[in-house]
């Protein structure tokens, strides 16, 4: 089982995006069985007395545009012991990052990536919150999804 999450800011944008969009990739190649797939926030902004807000109304119409449901999703926040949890936490930008790296207390294990590297791109996915711009945020999350899927298949565990 290859365990993956995906973190952003808020967990109601970007990492639900990249959470749906690779869950659906896997299910279209059948290999869904071999994957368990979420998402977080690295701040509780969109998490309100131990709630989480739900996909933002524009990151989901985008999803909806392509097929894709995130149906009941909210927003949650990653937690020191998500490390232990996870084979992969995956941020989309190098603020995430910094942000992941503090609450996990490092990357003794080197599972913490920025999505787009696996694309072999050193860049941001940008926050369509302040962009407005879903559909570029959906193309590059579907691409750095593509490129993991392709590390996972030169690294022989796919």
């Amino acid at each position: 089982m290859i365990r993956v999450l995906f973190i952003c800011h808020g967990n109601i944008c970007r990492s639900p995006m990249a959470e749906f969009v690779l869950k659906d990739m896997v299910s279209r190649a059948g290999i869904a069985d071999r994957f368990y797939i979420a998402s977080a926030a690295t701040s509780t902004e969109e998490i309100w007395n131990g709630i989480g807000n739900p996909v933002y109304p524009p990151a989901r119409e985008e999803l909806a545009r392509h097929g894709i449901s995130c149906e009941g999703k909210r927003a949650v926040q990653l937690v020191k012991s998500d490390y232990g949890k996870y084979d992969y936490l995956i941020g989309m930008d190098s603020a995430n990052i910094r942000n992941m790296q503090r609450m996990l207390g490092g990357d003794p294990d080197g599972k913490v990536y920025k999505l787009l590297s696996f694309a072999g791109l050193d860049r941001d996915i940008s926050d369509p919150w302040y962009t407005g711009n879903f559909d570029e945020t959906y193309r590059d999350v579907c691409l750095g999804c593509s490129g993991f899927l392709e590390y996972l298949r030169e690294k022989a565990l796919l």
